[in-house]
């Protein structure tokens, strides 16, 4: 990590346990663990603002509450390539929507050959959630590898999905 003040907690969420890491410039690091829930740890006192805001609004979004992320985030430690990807991703695909890895790599500028790179910049996501990569799903629709696993993905569309499935019957 480029900043050694490191704070961290696990935080239990309706999708599972996430460890959550931040440094005084952002959040660094969200994914699913098997650990059991901690409170935060670390000594500086920006970092840990950062993993209370994030785990807040972790919570608001799972509860239909929040759209979008302002939670200070550090990408320095990502790849150039990784973070124009996932960038394009947040700005171009929104809350409830999704989006195609062919579709993503025509946005970079890039080629279809280059699908099989945007898909591996995805894959080394640490900002699971909060950067949207379960928005990508294969060119027939179909879910595709994501790190919290394709239940935690297909729970991630339908909460943001718009269309509403009632039960039928009386």
């Amino acid at each position: 990590m480029s900043d050694t003040a490191i704070a961290r907690l696990v935080h239990g969420s309706t999708l599972g346990n996430l460890l959550i890491e931040a440094n005084q410039t952002g959040v660094t690091l969200v994914a699913f663990t098997d650990a059991p829930p901690i409170g935060s740890s670390g000594e500086n006192v920006t970092a840990r603002e950062h993993l209370e805001i994030a785990s807040d609004q972790i919570d608001e979004y799972l509860t239909g509450e929040r759209q979008q992320f302002t939670v200070p985030m550090d990408l320095t430690d990502m790849r150039a390539f990784d973070r124009e990807v996932l960038r394009i991703l947040e700005a171009t695909t929104g809350y409830g929507r999704t989006t195609t890895y062919g579709a993503l790599t025509r946005q970079l500028g890039r080629t279809a050959v280059d699908a099989r790179k945007v898909g591996g910049a995805l894959s080394r996501n640490r900002l699971l959630i909060l950067l949207p990569c379960h928005r990508v799903v294969g060119a027939d629709g179909s879910l595709t590898g994501y790190a919290g696993g394709l239940p935690a993905k297909r729970a991630l569309l339908d909460l943001e999905s718009v269309d509403l499935l009632l039960p039928l019957g009386g």
